[in-house]
């Protein structure tokens, strides 16, 4: 009993001084376009440490919480995203100001392939490409979206990847369980779904999963998503794609 008592008043004071390393305090910033030094109304600014998010006002201000040695992700569209780390100097003056580079955009020339019909159905309808994709709700969205989790061999693709050590799926999901359960705590900011609900450019989701973004299309082909959803989807429906096939990984583990 002595020992046990020890040993809780140890575990209590390591809490309570890791508590006072890393305490939350709210901190201000300006975010302006670094060609013009306009300010910058509806950039997001995500603290990805805390899964919270916030959005500037019409003069390019915003407010958020955050502990010292936070990174945090700033996204507009049209300019290249950024990611900024809460410093002491930060921290000390409350306030700073963050430049924005515009993006340099292409475009690219688009090619139209035209069906060339007969006039036959039945030899027309042989001739126009089907996709056997499958549909599928998720969570928060009003729609449903085209998707590959339900068809056939779903199961044992996910099945394979858990027995198979070189995998890559395998090792994702292994080397990566506080990354994916950080999605789960996506879902509950507002401000953070209505964002990725807008952009379809993979940062953010490789930022929070510790990834290249290159990598989320090979997740999503383990998981058996066709790839029409993985160049369609917005990073919202990607983002609860894999959080999905990591919640049906962690079950089939299990048994």
């Amino acid at each position: 009993m002595k020992y046990f008592v020890v040993f809780l008043f140890l575990m209590l004071s390591a809490t309570v001084v890791s508590q006072v390393a890393t305490p939350s305090i709210k901190i201000s910033g300006t975010i302006v376009n670094d060609n013009t030094g306009f300010p910058l109304s509806n950039a997001n600014v995500i603290n990805i440490n805390k899964v919270k998010g916030t959005s500037t006002d019409e003069k390019g201000n915003f407010e958020i919480e955050v502990s010292q040695s936070d990174t945090l992700h700033i996204s507009l569209i049209g300019f290249q995203s950024l990611k900024v780390r809460v410093t002491n100097d930060w921290i000390k003056n409350k306030v700073t100001k963050i430049q924005l580079t515009e993006k340099a955009i292409a475009l690219e020339e688009v090619i139209i392939s035209p069906f060339y019909l007969t006039g036959y159905i039945e030899v027309d309808s042989k001739l126009i490409p089907i996709k056997e994709n499958f549909r599928y709700s998720i969570s928060g969205l009003k729609q449903g979206y085209e998707a590959g989790e339900f068809s056939p061999n779903a199961f044992g693709k996910v099945m394979g990847s858990i027995f198979n050590p070189a995998d890559m799926l395998y090792n994702f999901f292994g080397k990566k369980p506080k990354e994916l359960k950080r999605l789960k705590e996506l879902k509950k900011d507002e401000t953070v779904r209505k964002t990725l609900e807008s952009k379809y450019d993979r940062e953010m989701i490789a930022t929070l999963l510790g990834i290249d973004k290159k990598e989320i299309p090979e997740i999503l082909q383990r998981c058996n998503y066709s790839e029409s959803f993985i160049q369609l989807a917005n990073d919202l429906q990607i983002m609860d794609a894999i959080s999905g096939c990591y919640e049906e990984y962690k079950i089939l583990k299990k048994k």
